[in-house]
């Protein structure tokens, strides 16, 4: 079975939550400015660059936790997720934030962001499908079949009986609940009911298939739908099954890393890896593994070879390859890795502050300071570009246009603290 890691790298790890950026963002301003998520000729998943106004601090901490949930940060995510709510986010806000929660296992938090939730308005439907999955997840299928049962005719509704149908083995009933999802009007969860047919779609390809084979496939569509809590229980049995089944263990370590279950992921991941070392998605996974339990040595390790295998996308290895070489100390290794991630024609400005802050670090001045030039041609109205620039020219001691570089930051962005406490510094 073909597992493709590499789109579940970039499709599990960024597929999220149950209503889109841009239904969010309308709500949050009365003019049309978004962060839609775009997809790539290569299936990767990214967040748009779409100018936003920096006073609008709801939104920047919505983005920056959209940012941490592609790559499955669920802890960053849930406190940029928090920021947003506590600066007026309103629903938007609420509603990630219960997303992230849900990730997280925190039931406390969510109780109490469910009850804020309906007390903002929230439709009654998307509140009703997160108490469904909390009995799914909490193993109250009785309750949750008579709680769905009972609802009024909602996409939620049957999206909610497709995940019971596939937790229960009830296949058939499943699909048929897909695809009154599919024909329903809520356009996320068309989407996720789209990627669970698709597993039923695949096993169908293969007419002696086995039924552990159709679970794993199940698993990895219910990972990519944010619902690895519901994955897990099956792949326990699959694997309990067929000790030797690699695709099988690398979709439980994945759960397991996701659900921040890291020391049974890390159980899971050498599993595979010693199944098949060479897979870079396997090593991919298990360096995060690693790095999530503090053991960098090997979790650079095992990011070098998975670029050195052909992980794609790279610059996702690269960007926590530079953050464990910094951990650890490594700050040459760190360098070489935003120098390569600044090279990437989807480049963030996250890469440009990591090359810079890093070179600084190094003493490389003049390296920083072009770096930063070439931060500024890339991106001509971001006022971290010109708070970059300002602190290199400050750091050769080029004051004037170091204080020019830094009061056009803060006129872009008035709220930018950095630049203000570097400008306060040069008088």
């Amino acid at each position: 079975m073909p597992v493709a890691f590499a789109l579940l790298c970039a499709g599990a790890l960024v597929a999220f939550v149950w209503w889109n950026l841009n239904e969010a963002t309308e709500q949050l301003i009365a003019r049309k400015k978004s962060t839609p998520l775009v997809e790539t000729s290569t299936g990767t998943t990214v967040i748009e660059e779409i100018p936003i106004d920096p006073r609008d601090q709801a939104l920047l901490h919505l983005r920056q936790g959209d940012i941490f949930a592609l790559r499955g940060e669920w802890e960053e995510a849930e406190a940029e997720y928090q920021r947003a709510v506590d600066a007026n986010g309103g629903l938007p806000a609420l509603r990630k934030l219960a997303q992230a929660q849900l990730q997280r296992r925190d039931l406390t938090g969510l109780q109490e962001t469910l009850h804020n939730l309906k007390a903002a308005g929230a439709r009654a439907e998307d509140v009703f499908l997160i108490e469904t999955i909390i009995l799914l997840r909490t193993g109250e299928l009785v309750t949750a079949r008579e709680k769905l049962e009972s609802a009024e005719d909602s996409p939620q509704k049957h999206y909610g009986l497709a995940l019971l149908g596939i937790i229960e083995g009830n296949h058939e009933a499943a699909q048929n609940e897909l695809k009154n999802v599919m024909g329903g009007w809520e356009p996320t969860l068309r989407s996720y009911a789209r990627s669970l047919q698709s597993a039923y779609d695949e096993f169908a390809l293969f007419p002696e298939g086995k039924n552990m084979h159709l679970v794993t496939l199940l698993s990895r569509a219910l990972a990519q739908v944010q619902e690895c809590e519901l994955a897990l229980p099956l792949l326990a049995q699959v694997t309990q099954q067929q000790d030797d089944y690699r695709d099988a263990w690398i979709v439980r370590g994945y759960c397991e890393l996701t659900t921040e279950r890291f020391g049974e992921a890390l159980t899971s991941l050498e599993r595979a890896y010693n199944l098949n070392p060479e897979k870079p998605e396997t090593q991919y996974f298990l360096a995060r593994a690693y790095a999530a339990l503090g053991q960098h040595d090997n979790a650079i390790t095992f990011l070098e070879y998975a670029l050195e295998n052909g992980f794609e996308p790279q610059a996702e290895v690269r960007r926590i390859l530079a953050a464990e070489a910094l951990t650890k100390g490594d700050n040459g290794l760190a360098l070489r890795q935003y120098e390569a991630l600044t090279q990437e024609k989807d480049v963030t400005m996250e890469s440009f502050e990591g090359y810079v802050t890093t070179a600084l670090a190094l003493g490389r001045k003049e390296e920083a300071s072009a770096m930063a030039q070439r931060a500024l041609e890339r991106f001509p109205e971001n006022a971290v570009a010109y708070d970059l620039s300002g602190w290199t020219l400050a750091a050769l001691d080029r004051k004037e246009e170091a204080r020019a570089a830094l009061t056009r930051a803060l006129e872009i962005d008035p709220l930018l603290a950095s630049a203000k406490e570097r400008l306060e510094k040069l008088k």
